[in-house]
């Protein structure tokens, strides 16, 4: 499984992207439209990282939150 914490199991999440054309009414203009609405992935930031399991070295993909809040511990 790619694209997955090993840690807190954080994955792509999806939404949309929304493609707008017009000038806003504040501004002068008659207003924003929306002319297209395609899907898209949100990825999560993940980084490879070794760490040491039961005495030995592995590699494994942690998001930086993990990292960030110390709940893995990097081998030099």
């Amino acid at each position: 499984m790619s694209r997955v914490c090993a840690i807190c199991g954080k994955g792509p999440r999806a939404g949309r992207s929304i493609v707008r054309r017009g000038l806003a009414k504040k501004k002068g203009g008659v207003g924003r439209k929306t002319t297209g609405i395609s899907k898209r992935r949100f990825l999560p930031n993940l980084q490879t990282v070794k760490i040491e399991k039961g005495g030995k070295i592995q590699k494994i993909k942690v998001c930086t939150s993990c990292l960030s809040k110390g709940k893995v511990k990097k081998v030099v």
